[in-house]
């Protein structure tokens, strides 16, 4: 039986940078994945959804040329290759988890691919093989939900419903494709889809999409989606749904609605399988940790979706190392109050901190400024003025108390207010800031001036 000081189940974005920063820290380190390494982000989310928007914007521009001053003759003749953009796709995922793995082989990690079974805190099966480890991070992430509506698994079975993974690999796009639920990753394949061509309709339950988000970005993104042609259903009431159709309630009347796909959006849950022996503390969201990520069994640790606190790759990665220090005699411990958020549409939403309503709950004296894209040069000259900026600050020193952007490249934007809000920094040190002229940037510091007294490009009594 081989020894480990780390043993690592599941090798996504938060598992895979826990292995490699535990070899770093010379910790001998096992890795156990059932699929392949990068997780649902590399494999089947974050990066080949954004590899499918970049071929719909590139559509886009082209159907759209001529605002930039290009004349294509017969657009007709503009042809979505859906087949070469899924292997554009498939390319981008198999050379990012090739890095992936070789860097596992360089920093000498064992791999082991296959279902580890957990038999006690510190021994793990996989295919017929154990191993004894002396900690254990489990970092087994999550997957969709799945309805209890009825007619919903029969549906799903017939390939007539999908989840985010499925959908991504569709034979054809689909003339019609209705979404259930109104979040992230609904929003994102919204605009993936609307702008390739399809008729989308989201069917959301509340009154609002995008719940956690700043209501002011949200309505905003509302807006958008809607007048880019994305029908948005609120306050719907799914009651069953039969092949294609799903039939709902609204305002108290039955509607039937069709979709060649149907993209069920509701969120999703922990992944728990192999984790029974462990007798884990866990919640309605996943394992219970502390803020050092440890669970009620000793040194047993959980990161990532599984454990519940944020469902993004990149608290994943941060838990990951943070739990590595914590086991070799490193107090590390994460600042959730300045993870960024973000959501990739057109255009992009960045998020860092606490929203206005939140900022106020709070009890601050919440002091809010904003700026528009459109009197901002560089999104001019880009033709994409949709969107602003809006810092909450504390009146009293002028603290950054969240970001948020609605904006092309928002979700790079968005890491200068993370580093802000991490040193505590103030609307005056953003303001003092120079930043570098055109550039989508300047919101921040033209925002910022607004905060402490007026934006300098656009008048404000």
């Amino acid at each position: 039986m081989k020894n480990y000081d780390i043993t690592v189940l599941g090798g996504g974005p938060g598992g895979y940078v826990a292995a490699i920063k535990a070899a770093q820290m010379g910790a001998k380190t096992a890795l156990i994945e059932k699929d392949n390494v990068g997780g649902v982000c590399l494999n089947w989310g974050c990066i080949p959804t954004k590899t499918l928007l970049k071929s719909a914007k590139v559509y886009e521009y082209m159907m759209n040329s001529e605002k930039y001053g290009i004349d294509l003759e017969d657009k007709s003749s503009i042809n979505i290759n859906w087949d070469n953009i899924k292997n554009r796709k498939d390319k981008v995922v198999k050379q990012l988890t090739g890095g992936v793995g070789v860097l596992l082989k360089k920093n000498g990690v064992d791999v082991y691919n296959g279902f580890g079974t957990v038999v006690d805190k510190n021994t793990i099966e996989i295919n017929d093989e154990k191993i004894n480890t002396k900690n254990i991070i489990i970092a087994t992430g999550s997957s969709p939900r799945i309805s209890n509506t009825p007619g919903f698994k029969e549906a799903m079975e017939k390939g007539f419903i999908v989840t985010s993974k499925e959908i991504l690999d569709l034979e054809e796009i689909p003339e019609k494709l209705l979404i259930i639920g109104g979040g992230v990753i609904s929003v994102e394949f919204a605009t993936l889809y609307n702008t390739l061509g399809s008729k989308v309709t989201i069917l959301q339950r509340s009154n609002r999409i995008l719940g956690n988000i700043d209501e002011d970005i949200r309505d905003n993104m509302s807006r958008i989606l809607e007048r880019d042609g994305v029908e948005i259903i609120y306050d719907t009431s799914i009651e069953r749904i039969e092949d294609n159709k799903v039939t709902v309630v609204i305002d108290g009347k039955e509607r039937v609605l069709e979709g060649d796909k149907i993209l069920s959006s509701i969120g999703r849950v922990p992944n728990m399988k192999g984790l029974e022996n462990l007798n884990l503390e866990t919640y309605k969201r996943g394992i219970v940790t502390d803020e050092f990520m440890r669970t009620n069994v000793e040194n047993v640790y959980a990161i990532g979706d599984v454990n519940g606190k944020f469902m993004l790759a990149h608290v994943a990665s941060a838990e990951g190392i943070a739990s590595v220090e914590n086991i070799l005699g490193e107090e590390s411990k994460i600042n959730y109050n300045t993870v960024p958020s973000c959501i990739y549409g057109f255009p992009e939403i960045g998020v860092a901190g606490l929203t206005e309503k939140e900022a106020k709950e709070k009890g601050h004296d919440v002091l809010v400024s904003t700026f528009p894209l459109s009197a901002n040069g560089k999104s001019l000259a880009e033709g994409e003025s949709d969107g602003f900026i809006k810092i909450v600050a504390d009146k009293k020193y002028g603290e950054v108390l969240g970001v948020h952007i609605l904006a092309p490249h928002a979700t790079d934007m968005i890491a200068e207010a993370v580093t802000t809000m991490e040193l505590e920094g103030t609307v005056y040190e953003l303001a003092k800031a120079i930043h570098p002229h055109p550039t989508l940037s300047e919101i921040v510091m033209e925002a910022a001036h607004g905060a402490i007294d007026k934006p300098i490009h656009i008048f404000k009594d």
